[in-house]
Order: C-alpha cells, then sequence, then structure tokens
C-alpha cells in the first residue's frame, strides 16, 4: 500500500509540473504577442523580428 501511495504521488507531482509548464507557456505567449503587436504598431522591425524568432522557437 506504501509503495501505491508513493506512485500515486509521483504521478500527482508530474501531472501538477505539466499544468503550471503550460500555464507559463501560455502566458509568454499571449506577452510575445501582445508585444509583437506593439512592435507592429511602432513599426519597430528588428523587434518584431526578434519576437517572432523567439515565438516560433517556443513552438518547437
Amino acid at each position: 500500500m506504501d509503495k501505491m501511495k508513493v506512485t500515486y504521488e509521483a504521478m500527482l507531482g508530474l501531472a501538477a509540473e505539466m499544468v503550471l509548464d503550460e500555464a507559463v507557456l501560455k502566458f509568454r505567449t499571449e506577452q510575445i504577442y501582445k508585444a509583437i503587436d506593439q512592435a507592429l504598431s511602432s513599426g519597430d522591425e528588428d523587434t518584431f523580428y526578434r519576437l517572432a524568432k523567439q515565438l516560433n522557437d517556443m513552438k518547437r
């Protein structure tokens, strides 16, 4: 029974880590999209390309 509890806790920890990773990824992606919109609005081409590269790298 004790081994089963340890396994359950490990699986629960992994699931929590996956949820947290997904939330951080979503938050960071939204930040980058907003910054890209701002770069486009201001005509900042260098920032746009840098942010677009970051976004593409995150999706891999």
